[in-house]
């Protein structure tokens, strides 16, 4: 995420807001300390942000996952070759 001083924020407002209309939000600071954060209106926030499941049905594990490299793990404990 792009950070801005607060001069350049005033002189590049107006491309600042289109880019963060366009979902490119931006952070102005002041002596380099973060002040504010600038997103669109229609920008997900706190609980409308979905995290867990956005890739559902896009992987899929198969059945055997848990026994994938099984005999070369006992193998590497074991201390064979």
């Amino acid at each position: 995420m792009k950070t801005v001083n607060i001069h350049a924020a005033k002189t590049q407002l107006s491309k600042l807001v289109e880019e963060a209309s366009q979902g490119e939000p931006f952070i102005i600071a002041k002596a380099g300390k973060p002040m504010v954060k600038v997103t669109a209106l229609n920008a997900p926030v706190g609980k409308e942000i979905k995290r867990l499941g956005f890739m559902a049905g896009q992987i899929s594990v198969p059945d055997d996952f848990d026994r994938m490299g099984e005999k070369e793990i006992e193998r590497l404990f074991s201390g064979g070759k």
